[in-house]
């Protein structure tokens, strides 16, 4: 059989029927395909390291190796190089956001979302961008914003007009497509843009360009 085509997702819960509504759901979109089912955090590296998926919906609390581990380990395997991780949780508690981020998470949403934006989730995690609740996101800001010491982000005077307009829309959440059509350029322009900013100002992804326009004042919580 011909594998589908499309973005190819794992999903880890150890909810049975959570898993396989997740599955479900992926499956009936056209341009997402569900590859795997895993029950628990040591079946989810397997079959991510096996299976290679582009993403990997996991939850935190399972047995057998939390989604935090799991993530992890994914995360240091060459292997799953191209692999990215969206963190589903019931709880929108800091310490899960903040080690689920340590741990090389790209992204954290609640299970509460609706499908629709799950979708649109997954999709804008495999094209590379960082995707958080905007309450998960408000508090991740705040979060470091409130850290005594915090040092002046460097690069930030190496940026052009434009870059420094990208770098605030992103800071709102927006993604390539609405800022591209924000600002009247193409989504190539806006991709050029988003990796300058990420040389420039030595950032891992979106997320930490977040926080780097919070830090500096380009945008107010």
């Amino acid at each position: 059989m011909t594998p589908r085509p499309g973005v190819r997702v794992l999903v880890a819960d150890d909810q049975p029927l959570m898993r396989r509504s997740l599955a479900l759901l992926i499956d009936a979109a056209p341009d997402l395909a569900a590859v795997g089912e895993a029950a628990t955090g040591e079946d989810a590296f397997t079959l991510a390291r096996r299976l290679v998926p582009d993403i990997v919906l996991m939850d935190i609390r399972m047995p057998g190796g939390d989604g935090i581990e799991a993530t992890r380990r994914i995360a240091a395997e060459p292997g799953c190089a191209a692999t990215r991780v969206l963190v589903l949780s019931m709880f929108e508690l800091d310490e899960y956001v903040h080690t689920a981020l340590r741990a090389g998470a790209s992204g954290f949403l609640l299970k509460d979302a609706r499908p629709a934006d799950l979708l649109d989730a997954v999709r804008r995690t495999h094209a590379g961008e960082s995707l958080f609740a905007p309450g998960i996101l408000r508090r991740l800001v705040e979060h470091y914003l409130d850290r005594p010491g915090t040092a002046p982000v460097p690069g930030l005077g190496a940026l052009t007009g434009r870059e420094t307009e990208v770098l605030a829309l992103i800071a709102r959440g927006l993604s390539n497509d609405e800022i591209a059509a924000a600002l009247t350029i193409s989504i190539k322009t806006v991709k050029t843009h988003v990796g300058h900013l990420l040389a420039k100002l030595a950032a891992r992804d979106r997320a930490q360009l977040v926080i780097a326009a919070y830090r500096t004042g380009l945008v107010v919580p």
